[in-house]
């Protein structure tokens, strides 16, 4: 027969054994805190259980409870040293109050007390502890008829369940801490890997791209006049757009205006507006883009191209916001926010007279440099997966890009920048039909690039990439054949197929003893700084640029960055060729 010490041993087993298992079948710790008391609750003839977990600056409040409705488990919220709940979480030391009507120190926040008037009901209190701290209490109601019963069993039994959900707790913290740190790695690595937008049409991740966007975001909220510059195509309608969709004024108008495209008189009107019979045509009162972008934001592109005259015009209503009609006398107040754009090389302007220095000044407040596209390449696969989904939508077609094909769109030199490559795109998905977009479908790949006019252009109008001096001067010096380097100046280099095996040389970017040396001893330096014959090279002598960067520069786009045919042309070894352009950190273009 079993006696009643091995019975209760048992009952404790099974009942340890049920709830570790409980414990472990899931982290979401309230649910198996929960399902733990309500099994204790069964077994052991417990009336009511709670958990209370400690908070920040000593507060304790409830996690889970069985025997309780909600609004009595919404009262569970006791201060360190609070009631005997309180005194247990701050001594460490685990109570038992035999008759919590007799207890001066029972609260009776949930209203235990008043359910048992006809019998007497005990508390059992133990902490739980982790990481060698209290962390939190699990308490028990049970009936105690006459105040007689001693729950030594109880106590050991609650014990070691508070230490099994110490534990527990644990490995939630630990757990949830791991899978916050994997979730912010994640949502770091997804935002570095995915292009960051400003709008619909604004796509970069490139670090000269992310530092324009930290730019805009940065000014959008100011009222404060914004200069775009850069080179023809570089999306600066775009990111005065975005400044403005991230502006207060997102509500409000915004309006553009490209000065290069109107005459003065014109320009003057489409601005200022026209009272009626001002000119021939003025049948009425007419507002300008001035008075429609009231509230707003204005964006005048290409303002380096407006006149003299029209630049003391534009002065005084940029000072006041203030200006009259064409024809009109009376004056007229708006609230603009003024966006400026230009391609062009404003402080030269300046110096040579073109450009009135105190509305340089007035213009030029905050100044944000857009680079061309070839400065920032590892945006060119998103940039062209953007535009080939736009094109896919509108046209109803599937078309994608196979590896080969981003490989020859990041390694154009892309004179025209973004609006060269959104034309591209267009016009390869359309030729391309609905598939697969590979490198034999672009018309550079058989030498027939259909801007290839473009790369060699001798036209001075913003075409031609650099045409301003939008780069500085120390970053790209390059030079065309025939002309003296112009600070500035950015050429771009001729499509072309790449390299055959013949005309890649190992010379050109393999690494020898005596790579500074050509066959017959002369340094690389000298042979670059001078004609053949050792004497020193006159300025465009032989339709060669001055200085030795602008010299190799040259030599490479008239032989389609062929290495070996640029030597020939300079009269150099091959292995000198690869010295000198390692020397300036050439990168040479595969076209």
């Amino acid at each position: 027969m079993v006696s009643t010490h091995e019975s209760e041993a048992r009952r404790e087993l099974h009942a340890i054994y049920e709830v570790s298992k409980t414990l472990s079948t899931s982290l979401d710790i309230a649910k198996t805190f929960r399902e733990a008391l309500n099994y204790l609750l069964h077994a052991c003839s417990w009336r009511r259980a709670f958990v209370l977990l400690g908070e920040p600056e000593g507060r304790l409040r409830g996690l889970c409870s069985v025997g309780l409705t909600r609004e009595e488990q919404q009262r569970l919220h006791f201060q360190s040293g609070e009631g005997i709940v309180g005194r247990v979480y701050a001594s460490g030391v685990p109570a038992v109050v035999p008759d919590i009507r007799n207890e001066p120190l029972f609260l009776n926040r949930t209203g235990g007390a008043d359910q048992s008037l006809e019998s007497c009901v005990a508390m059992l209190v133990m902490p739980i502890r982790a990481d060698r701290r209290t962390i939190g209490v699990v308490s028990v109601d049970c009936l105690n008829p006459g105040a007689r019963r001693v729950f030594a069993e109880d106590l050991h039994l609650l014990k070691m369940v508070a230490t099994m959900m110490g534990q527990a707790f644990l490995l939630h913290r630990s757990v949830s801490a791991a899978h916050d740190s994997l979730q912010s790695e994640a949502r770091r690595m997804h935002k570095a890997l995915k292009p960051v937008q400003l709008s619909d049409q604004v796509v970069g991740s490139s670090p000269p791209m992310l530092a324009v966007f930290a730019q805009v975001e940065q000014v959008a909220a100011a009222r404060t006049t914004v200069l775009l510059r850069g080179e023809s195509g570089t999306g600066k309608e775009v990111i005065a757009r975005a400044i403005h969709n991230l502006s207060p004024r997102r509500n409000e108008a915004f309006v553009c205006v490209n000065c290069a495209a109107l005459t003065e008189s014109l320009l003057e009107s489409e601005l200022f507006g026209h009272e009626k019979g001002a000119f021939t045509g003025a049948q009425g009162q007419r507002k300008g883009r001035f008075e429609m972008a009231h509230g707003g934001t204005l964006f005048l592109d290409e303002i380096g191209d407006i006149s003299a005259s029209f630049q003391a015009k534009l002065l005084r209503v940029l000072q006041e916001r203030v200006f009259e009609r064409v024809g009109g006398a009376s004056q007229v107040k708006v609230d603009v926010r003024l966006i400026l754009a230009t391609n062009r090389n404003l402080e030269r302007m300046v110096q040579a007279g073109e450009f009135r220095a105190d509305l340089y000044y007035r213009i030029n407040v905050i100044s944000i440099q857009l680079p061309p596209l070839r400065e920032r390449r590892g945006d060119i696969p998103a940039m062209a997966q953007h535009f080939l989904d736009r094109f896919n939508r509108e046209n109803g077609r599937q078309s994608r890009f196979d590896v080969s094909a981003v490989r020859v769109l990041s390694s154009c030199y892309w004179p025209g920048n973004v609006r060269e490559l959104e034309n591209c795109v267009e016009r390869t998905a359309t030729m391309a039909g609905d598939g697969v977009i590979t490198d034999l479908a672009f018309p550079c790949r058989e030498n027939r690039c259909l801007t290839q006019v473009l790369h060699h252009i001798e036209r001075e109008d913003a075409v031609r990439p650099g045409r301003h001096g939008v780069i500085p001067i120390h970053e790209v010096p390059l030079a065309r054949a025939g002309q003296p380097a112009e600070a500035g100046a950015v050429l771009p280099a001729p499509p072309s197929l790449p390299p055959t095996a013949s005309d890649a040389l190992p010379e050109a970017t393999g690494h020898a003893d005596h790579e500074h040396l050509d066959d017959d001893g002369l340094d690389a330096d000298d042979a670059l700084q001078g004609l053949p014959g050792g004497q020193p090279a006159p300025a465009n002598a032989d339709g060669k640029p001055e200085g030795e960067r602008e010299r190799l520069i040259w030599a490479m786009e008239r032989c389609g960055w062929v290495q070996a045919k640029a030597a020939r042309l300079l009269k150099i070894s091959p292995r000198q060729m690869g010295y000198a352009l390692r020397k300036h950190g050439i990168e040479v273009r595969k076209f």
